[in-house]
Order: C-alpha cells, then structure tokens, then sequence
C-alpha cells in the first residue's frame, strides 16, 4: 500500500522529478566511469548478463551482478525503513532520504581522496555502494508511490505517454508528469556526462546535495504530517 507524502501535490512531484534527475548523474557515472554498468537501472544489468556471452562485448558480468547484489541490499533497506516508519512517512522519508545522501556524499569524498577507485577491480566497491544508495531511494519511491514518477523506469512512461494518448485512443491524460520525468532523467544523465569530464567525485556530489535537499523538504514539512 502506498504511503501518503507528507507534502502538497507539486511539491512531492518536485521532489520526484529532482531524484529523477539523481539517477541520471549517477547511472551516467557507473555506465562512463565504472565500466559499462548501471546502479539504477536493473534491468539493463539483466541485459548486460545476457550480452556478456558473446565473445568481445566489453561487459562484466562481475560488475553487473555486484550492482543487482548491491542495488537488492538497499531496496532491502528501504522496504525495512518504509515498514517501520509507515504511520510517520515525515520521518520514514527525511530518514531514508537522509541516509542515501549520506552514503552518495560519502562515496563522493572516498572517490575524490581515491579511497574508492573508479578503475579495476576496486571499482566494484564503488559500484556497490553507489548501487545500495539507488536501491534504497527505488524501495522508498516505490513505496511513496507517486503516480507516472518512479525515477528510474522511463519505458513504462514513454508507453504511457503513446499509449494514452487521444490519438491512440486514450483518455488523453495529462502527460506533464510523463513529459518532466524524461525531461529530468535525460538533464541529470547530460549533466552527469558533462561534468565527469572534471571529476567522478563531483557528480555524485551533486547527486548527494540534490537528494539532501529533497530530504530536507520532506523534514520540513508542517509538524503534524512529519508524525
């Protein structure tokens, strides 16, 4: 069952869309500087498991099957967080938030003093805590359950936006929920990809501020909905 948003409407769509924006600068991290991988997006793991059989393909399916193990440990968490704290989602969302700004600010800091390396086989630790972050902001999102904002699965959107459209027959919804998560996604990955150019460190960075600051929004919401 979905647990209601301590937050009005746009607010929480706000909220959504800036983790949207999350999952592009981090998967444009593990794809560009980790080595073909994603820590967001599972099922192009999945896919990567099966393309790794052919001879010459480039992909690891070590690196894959670290993120799918790291990604499942954080939508562990997650769903363990959102159980306990559903009759507080306030404080379930501040603190599922908060700990996966923490684990990318940390990654950010290890990456930056190469505590973390983003080459050989060091870099699955990288992947594994970057994929454990993104698995707990998916359990959480999931469990928030915002309607066409998932932050990570756009197939599903781009069929909604088609599928419901007047001209196949649809109810013509409106499709700027739809319109802005693609919009988001395809912004963070951009500026992921830009400012990797200058440091791997700095974009997980901005992937942390921008979740803490989505935490923020949701600790600071009026008292009576934070309890």
């Amino acid at each position: 069952m979905a647990i209601s948003s301590p937050l009005g409407v746009r607010p929480t769509v706000a909220a959504m869309l800036a983790l949207t924006a999350v999952t592009g600068l981090v998967d444009a991290v593990s794809y560009l500087a980790l080595g073909r991988v994603f820590v967001a997006n599972m099922t192009g793991n999945v896919v990567f498991l099966g393309l790794a059989t052919y001879p010459n393909s480039g992909l690891s399916v070590i690196a894959a099957l670290v993120a799918i193990g790291g990604f499942l440990a954080g939508a562990l968490s997650g769903g363990r967080a959102a159980n306990a704290l559903a009759a507080r989602p306030g404080r379930w969302l501040t603190t599922a938030l908060g700990a996966e700004a923490v684990l990318l600010g940390s990654a950010a800091a290890l990456v930056a003093l190469g505590t973390l390396p983003t080459t050989g086989d060091g870099r699955y630790a990288t992947i594994a805590l970057l994929a454990a972050a993104l698995g707990a902001q998916n359990s959480t999102v999931r469990h928030l359950g915002v309607a066409d904002l998932t932050t990570t699965v756009l197939t599903l959107t781009l069929t909604g936006l088609a599928a419901d459209n007047r001209a196949a027959g649809g109810p013509g919804a409106k499709p700027h929920r739809r319109l802005g998560s693609v919009a988001a996604m395809l912004a963070g990955a951009a500026a992921g990809a830009g400012i990797l150019r200058w440091s791997p460190a700095a974009v997980i960075a901005l992937a942390a501020l921008l979740v803490a600051a989505v935490a923020i929004a949701f600790a600071t919401a009026p008292s009576g909905q934070r309890e």
